[in-house]
């Protein structure tokens, strides 16, 4: 049985206790991160417009950063530098660590507790409150060292 309890409550309800309204594009923009689920504003657009198809109204880009930025205010977003290029965005579900394949570019979420030596030393060491869901760590995942394209 699921725990309700802790549930953050309805976009609609979170929106209209800031003075907001539940706009369909501030809608269709969360189910396009969802869908997406690692999406850059642009790939989202760009899933909308498909979605809206040949007749639809597609958002324009600066809608959808503007969207973006309120959702992530909300809590609702999180955002992500996964290295080169725009930053994506995944639902804030849980906390977890981004790390991503140099090779062909997989993503794989972790539970970010396996980064808490590190973030123990940088606290120690220099002072640093290490801040693991802003930044993805590089690598070569098992498929590619098996193909050998290793970086």
């Amino acid at each position: 049985m699921a725990d309700h309890d802790h549930e953050p409550p309805p976009l609609a309800q979170q929106l209209r206790s800031r003075g907001l309204r539940l706009t369909t594009q501030r809608q269709r923009v969360l189910e396009a991160v969802g869908a997406l689920e690692h999406g850059t504003p642009e790939q989202i657009g760009t899933w909308l417009a498909e979605q809206a198809g040949p007749d639809g109204a597609a958002p324009d880009t600066s809608t959808v950063y503007r969207n973006l930025e309120l959702l992530e205010r909300l809590g609702l977003v999180w955002h992500t530098h996964l290295g080169k290029g725009a930053p994506v965005y995944h639902a804030a579900q849980h906390p977890h660590l981004h790390v991503v394949c140099a090779g062909c570019g997989r993503i794989d979420s972790v539970d970010p507790a396996v980064m808490d030596g590190v973030a123990e030393r940088l606290a120690a060491d220099l002072g640093y409150t290490l801040d693991v869901g802003h930044v993805a760590l590089s690598g070569t995942c098992r498929d590619c060292r098996a193909a050998g394209s290793e970086s």
